[in-house]
């Protein structure tokens, strides 16, 4: 582990920010379990508190802990795209507080693949909820320069990890209402999730679902 890694790991655990790479995008992480972290996590980006946020973990074992009810799809999803750039909702368990679900009774999970973002979670070693490293509304940065540029001085620290190799956001699949449901496409694609699930999915807009904000 870096020292950088583990200052940032550290800031985390004070409740601090620590914007750090993905191989989507860049994140702007928050301790999930920590109510003011959350709380400043929220006016940094200038983002609305009944907007979600995913929750990014080490491995599958920690991120499903926060979910009460883990159907046979999660599973198989998680196998096949995770460590990736694959968020699953799920129905929360009593570790997701509203102020990271948006008071909805689901939650985002992703383990993430880049292994800079591995080596914070594994050193910080719970849920860090990570939206994108920008005020709300703005481009998505993939590079730290991006983060500085548009963050400044409200964000505590910020890890390199050099360019984001995707660059665009996670792909968002909703499992806790019975189906699969694809919320936001992303590098994974339909077709391979339905190769992986054996069955096909339901898009968001015959469902009339709506994606997370």
């Amino acid at each position: 582990m870096s020292d950088a890694v583990r200052r940032a790991a550290e800031i985390l655990a004070r409740g601090g920010l620590v914007a750090f790479p993905t191989e989507t995008v860049y994140g702007l992480g928050a301790d999930a379990s920590n109510p003011a972290a959350m709380q400043r996590l929220y006016a940094v980006k200038r983002r609305p508190a009944d907007h979600p946020v995913i929750v990014h973990f080490a491995d599958a074992a920690r991120a499903f802990a926060w979910a009460r009810e883990i159907p046979e799809a999660a599973r198989t999803l998680a196998a096949r795209f995770w460590p990736g750039p694959l968020t699953l909702i799920l129905k929360r368990s009593a570790k997701a507080a509203d102020f990271v679900t948006g008071g909805q009774d689901s939650v985002g999970l992703r383990v993430p693949g880049h292994p800079v973002a591995h080596a914070l979670l594994e050193a910080f070693g719970g849920g860090v909820a990570a939206p994108s490293a920008n005020r709300f509304g703005q481009v998505s940065p993939t590079t730290a320069a991006h983060v500085r540029a548009d963050l400044g001085d409200d964000v505590d620290c910020v890890l390199e990890g050099g360019a984001s190799e995707i660059g665009i956001e996670s792909t968002i699949v909703d499992l806790s209402g019975g189906r699969a449901l694809l919320l936001r496409p992303g590098t994974i694609g339909r077709a391979a999730l339905e190769a992986a699930l054996g069955a096909p999915m339901v898009e968001k807009a015959a469902a009339g679902g709506a994606a997370p904000r």
